[in-house]
């Protein structure tokens, strides 16, 4: 049985109500966001759920440098960037 649902695709190994296919589907994307492949393998009462996400955007990584949550430094200006080329840097 094949069924695609909110931009996944779901396959199962026998047949399934496409209500029950849409249900793992909504599941698994309310608990890992974006899925595009769903795979059930049905087995007496239990249900194997193997997906694949779908792929998203870059982590980008903020860091809170002296009071500002920024990505990059490039918009500091001089006195910024002294500020933090000067501050101390723990180690963990």
């Amino acid at each position: 049985m094949e069924c695609t649902h909110a931009g996944a695709t779901l396959t199962c190994n026998t047949d399934i109500p496409e209500e029950e296919a849409r249900a793992y589907i909504d599941y698994l994307q309310d608990k890992h966001g974006a899925i595009a492949t769903v795979e059930v393998t049905i087995d007496g009462d239990y249900a194997d759920l193997n997906y694949t996400c779908k792929d998203q955007a870059p982590f980008e990584r903020i860091r809170r440098i002296t009071g500002y949550l920024v990505g990059t430094l490039d918009r500091f200006n001089d006195a910024k960037r002294a500020e933090e080329h000067d501050r101390v840097k723990h180690a963990l």
